[in-house]
C-alpha cells in the first residue's frame, strides 16, 4: 500500500501553479528526454499487454473450448504465454528507463539547489533556518523521489488503463458497461472524501515525524547535559510522548485508508457480481458469449485498481508539487551579494573607506547601522568596540562584504566593493570568525580550504607563518591528522589556529577579526594570541574587540553605540574624554566587568 505524504493547505498548489512547476520540471529534464520518452513508450506497451490478455482468453474460450477447436485453443494459449513474456520484458525495460530518468532528474535538482544555497549571501541564511534548508534537500527531494521515479509512471499507466479499459468494455458489451458504471457514483464520492481526509491525516504524520526527529536530535546533542543532571528518564518520557503522538497519527491515517480501500474492494466485488449475474443471464439468452463475460470480469480489475491508485497518488502529486515549488523558490532567488556586470579586481593594497553606511537586516525592525563613516589606512589596526547589539559586528561583516549596505558605500583602494570581483575580494579581505569551524578531513585539508590549489609546501608555510608549524608537528600524523566532524578531535584553540592558517594561506591585505581569543582554553590561548599577532603584522586589521588588551594594541578605536559611530581615536585620546562612552567601557574592563560580548 503506497501512502503519499499530505501537504498543508497553505502549501497546496492551485492548478495553475501545479502546471507551471510541472512544465518547468519537464523543461529542466531535457537531458533525460530520451529515457522519459522510452519510459512512456514502454508504459503504453505494458497497458496494451494488460488489456490484451483478457481478449486472448476470450478468443480461447469462444473459438477453442466451446466449439472444441484444439488448434484455436493452442493458439490462444501460446498467444497468452507470449503476452506474459512480453509483459516481463516490457516491465524490465520500463524499470530501467524510469529509474535512469528519475534519478538523473533528482541528481540534477539536488546539485542546482545546493549550488544556489552555497552562492547565497548571509541575509538568506538569516531568514532561513538550517533545519528548514536541510529539509529542502532531504524531505522535499524525497517527497519528489516517489513521483519522479515511479509516481508519474503509475499515474500515466493508471490513467491509460481506466480510459482504455472503459473503451474495451464498452466495445465488448455496452449493457454490462452501464451496469458497472452504476457503482461508480459511490466510488467517486468515496474518493473525494478520501482525498480530503488523507491530506490532513498524512500532514499530521509528517509533522509528528518531524517532532520525533527533533526530540532525538535534541537529546543526542545534549546528552552530556542530560547525563550530568540525571535527566535520562525525563528525556525518555518526552520522547515517549512524541512517539505516542506519531503512533496515533499513523493509526488515524490507517483507519482512513482502511475504509477507502474497503470501499474500492466492495465496489469491485459488487461490479463483478453484477457482471456475472447479468452476464450469465445474457449468455443463457444468447446475447453474449461466455468468453466475452469472462474477459469482461477479468478487465474489471484493470478498471478498479487504477481508480484506487489514482486516488492514492493525488496526495503524493500535491506533495511533490509543493516541494518542487519550494525548491524552485530557492533556485530562483538571486543572491543579495553578487558579482556585478563588469566587475574589476581589487588592487593589491589600499585604504578602506566607509562612507555614510546604513544597514537594516531584512528580519529586523530597526536599523543596525546609521550614517557610519570611517577611513582605515593601509596597515592600520582599528578596533571596533561597543555594547552588545550596538552594530560593531554588523560593520565588520559589511567591510568583508558579507552584506551590502542599505545606503552608502564601502571601498578598498578606491574601488566600491559592490563593483569588485568576488574572487579578488576574498583574496584581499579575509575573515577570521570568533570560533574556527572545521570540516571532516585532515588538518591539511582544512587549511587548504582557503586556496584549494595550494601545495603541501604552501600549507606548511602558512602554518610556519603563524608560528604553529611545530605545534601540529607534535601530532602523530602531523597535518594529516583527521579532525573528525566539526573538528571535534581538536580543542577550541587548535581549531582557531587552523582558521588563522587558512587566512595566512590566502595572504590577504585586510584582516577582519571577531576577536579570535575570546572563547579559548588557557592551554592554547597564548599560542593563538601569538599566531594572531604574526598574522596581523604588516596588514590592515579591523577587529571586533572584546578585551582591553586587544584594544590597547590597536592604532585607533571606533566606538559603535546605538547603530552609530559615536567616538573615534586612540586609547589615550578616548580615555581622556570626560563622560565618554569608551572611557566608561575601559573603566568596566579594568574592574573586570564582562560588559562586552560578541554580537
Amino acid at each position: 500500500m503506497w501512502m503519499g505524504g499530505g501537504v498543508a493547505a497553505e502549501d497546496r498548489l492551485n492548478r495553475g501553479q501545479f502546471r507551471t512547476v510541472g512544465r518547468r520540471l519537464l523543461a529542466d529534464s531535457r537531458e533525460h528526454r530520451r529515457q522519459m520518452v522510452g519510459a512512456g513508450a514502454f508504459v503504453l506497451l505494458a497497458v496494451v499487454c494488460t488489456l490484451a490478455g483478457p481478449l486472448v482468453i476470450r478468443a480461447g474460450i469462444d473459438h477453442g473450448i466451446e466449439p472444441g477447436n484444439g488448434r484455436a485453443l493452442n493458439t490462444a494459449v501460446i498467444g497468452y504465454v507470449g503476452l506474459i513474456g512480453l509483459s516481463y520484458l516490457v516491465g524490465r525495460r520500463q524499470f530501467v528507463y524510469v529509474n535512469r530518468a528519475g534519478e538523473g532528474v533528482l541528481r540534477d535538482l539536488r546539485v542546482r539547489v545546493f549550488d544556489r544555497m552555497m552562492s547565497q549571501s548571509m541575509a538568506f541564511f538569516d531568514e532561513q533556518k538550517a533545519g528548514v534548508l536541510v529539509a529542502r534537500m532531504s524531505a522535499d527531494i524525497e517527497s519528489m523521489a516517489e513521483i519522479v521515479q515511479w509516481g508519474l509512471l503509475q499515474f500515466m499507466a493508471a490513467s491509460l488503463l481506466v480510459v482504455l479499459a472503459l473503451v474495451v468494455l464498452a466495445v465488448l458489451s455496452p449493457v454490462l458497461t452501464l451496469v458497472v458504471l452504476a457503482v461508480f457514483p459511490a466510488l467517486i464520492i468515496g474518493s473525494i472524501r478520501f482525498q480530503r481526509q488523507a491530506n490532513d491525516a498524512y500532514l499530521a504524520v509528517r509533522e509528528r515525524v518531524g517532532l520525533v526527529l527533533a526530540s532525538i536530535q535534541e537529546a543526542l546533542a545534549g546528552v552530556r547535559v542530560i547525563q550530568a543532571h540525571a535527566r535520562q528518564r525525563e528525556q525518555t518520557r518526552r520522547f515517549n510522548a512524541a512517539n505516542a503522538a506519531l503512533y496515533e497519527a499513523h493509526r488515524h491515517s490507517t483507519v482512513i485508508s482502511t475504509w477507502y480501500f474497503g470501499l474500492v474492494e466492495f465496489c469491485g466485488v459488487l461490479a463483478t457480481a453484477l457482471t456475472v449475474g447479468i452476464g450469465g443471464w445474457m449468455v443463457h439468452a444468447g446475447h453474449l458469449s461466455l468468453g466475452t463475460v469472462t474477459a469482461f470480469v477479468l478487465l474489471l480489475a484493470s478498471l478498479f485498481e487504477p481508480v484506487q491508485m489514482l486516488s492514492q497518488m493525488y496526495n503524493s502529486l500535491q506533495s511533490a508539487g509543493a516541494s518542487l515549488h519550494k525548491l524552485y523558490a530557492i533556485i530562483d532567488r538571486p543572491p543579495e551579494v553578487a558579482e556585478s556586470p563588469g566587475a574589476v579586481d581589487l588592487p593589491a593594497e589600499g585604504a578602506i573607506e566607509i562612507a555614510q553606511v546604513a544597514f537594516r537586516y531584512a528580519t529586523g525592525s530597526r536599523s543596525a547601522l546609521t550614517g557610519v563613516s570611517l577611513r582605515v589606512e593601509p596597515r592600520q589596526r582599528v578596533a571596533l568596540v561597543g555594547p552588545t547589539g550596538a552594530g560593531k559586528s554588523t560593520l565588520a561583516k559589511i567591510v568583508a562584504r558579507m552584506y551590502d549596505p542599505t545606503e552608502g558605500r564601502v571601498s578598498f583602494g578606491g574601488v566600491d566593493l559592490r563593483h569588485a570581483t568576488l574572487d579578488s575580494l576574498r583574496r584581499r579581505i579575509a575573515v577570521v570568525p570568533q570560533e574556527g569551524f572545521l570540516f571532516s578531513g585532515t588538518i591539511r585539508d582544512n587549511v587548504r580550504l582557503a586556496r584549494p590549489s595550494a601545495t603541501d609546501a604552501e600549507v606548511e608555510a602558512a602554518m610556519v607563518a603563524i608560528g604553529a608549524g611545530d605545534y601540529f608537528a607534535g601530532f602523530d600524523a602531523g597535518l594529516d591528522t583527521e579532525v573528525r566532524e566539526r573538528g571535534s578531535r581538536l580543542s577550541a584553540g587548535e581549531r582557531q589556529l587552523v582558521s588563522l592558517a587558512r587566512a595566512a594561506l590566502v595572504d590577504p591585505a585586510v584582516l577582519v577579526l571577531d576577536e579570535a581569543t575570546s572563547n579559548l582554553d588557557p592551554g592554547t590561548e597564548a599560542a593563538v594570541e601569538a599566531a594572531m599577532e604574526r598574522l596581523m603584522t604588516g596588514r590592515t586589521v579591523i577587529v571586533v574587540a572584546h578585551r582591553l588588551s586587544t584594544v590597547r594594541r590597536a592604532d585607533a578605536i571606533a566606538v559603535v553605540d546605538g547603530a552609530a559611530l559615536v567616538e573615534y581615536g586612540t586609547h589615550d585620546e578616548l580615555v581622556a574624554l570626560p563622560g565618554g562612552r569608551y572611557r566608561a567601557l575601559a573603566d568596566a574592563w579594568t574592574r573586570s566587568q564582562p560588559v562586552l560580548t560578541g554580537e
